[in-house]
């Protein structure tokens, strides 16, 4: 099987970030910034096309690298994230164990504050449990995605219109397909911690935002999901706006979402 790698980047060098993540791999990375340009640097281990495009929303890169893409296994990723030296193997090898595996998902260490999701054993991801899983820790068999016809949302993440949640809705649009995704306890790398692109703390946006969101994503348990989403987080979230408060953002967010 042939990995490769899709980054969406934004106002990057291609030499600089390839060193800085440590690409080993075949890789397609889509360059947001402000012209269009195309390069392909090849050495014996590796090809890399490293591709300037003046859009933005990480939805949209991340589109644009599937639909350039070629490899059998498609591994997810940003920027900010640095990879083991031998993480491609560590993926093929994954695959190679979980035959009947459509999806696979990794641990890739965080800082604390941004950790919403720690592997310890091996997980089968549904419809109740996909939501917390970053599309950095995700690979793909590119045949099975391409069948499906399952995209990134354009409607949310950086970018876009609703901030954040474009990673929680490609793999519910996967569980929803009948793909076979597993969570397995297998690290392959970190994540440099650096400023947020989309969160500026839990404003009245946020709430909003979330229930447009919710209501992608659980239909008419959106509300349900809502009160347990408030209960669970509210010590976190809660510190300026009161709980009912953010409730009621989250339900007009459902409502106009719906």
């Amino acid at each position: 099987m042939k990995l490769q790698l899709l980054v969406s980047a934004m106002n990057k060098d291609a030499e600089s970030l390839i060193n800085t993540m440590g690409i080993r791999t075949d890789a397609v990375i889509i360059n947001q910034c402000d012209k269009y340009d195309v390069r392909i640097l090849e050495d014996n281990e590796k090809k890399i096309e490293f591709y300037d495009m003046n859009e933005r929303g990480v939805g949209r890169s991340r589109n644009s690298a599937v639909l350039k893409s070629s490899g059998d296994i498609l591994l997810f990723s940003d920027e900010d994230i640095v990879y083991e030296e031998d993480y491609g193997k560590r993926v093929i090898k994954a695959f190679e164990e979980n035959k009947d595996a459509d999806m696979l998902i990794f641990n890739i260490e965080v800082d604390e504050s941004r950790r919403t999701y720690h592997i310890d054993k091996k997980t089968k991801v549904g419809s109740l449990n996909c939501g917390r899983y970053p599309t950095y820790s995700m690979a793909v068999k590119r045949d099975v995605l391409l069948k499906k016809g399952i995209m990134f949302s354009l409607l949310f993440g950086g970018g876009a219109p609703y901030s954040a949640g474009e990673d929680s809705l490609f793999v519910m649009d996967c569980v929803r397909s009948g793909m076979k995704i597993y969570a397995l306890p297998v690290t392959i790398g970190r994540e440099i911690l650096r400023p947020s692109t989309w969160f500026n703390g839990y404003t009245e946006k946020f709430f909003y935002d979330r229930g447009v969101l919710f209501a992608h994503l659980y239909g008419r348990a959106a509300s349900l999901m809502a009160a347990r989403y408030i209960l669970v987080k509210k010590k976190v979230m809660c510190r300026e706006i009161k709980p009912k408060d953010a409730y009621l953002l989250i339900k007009k967010g459902i409502k106009d979402g719906r």
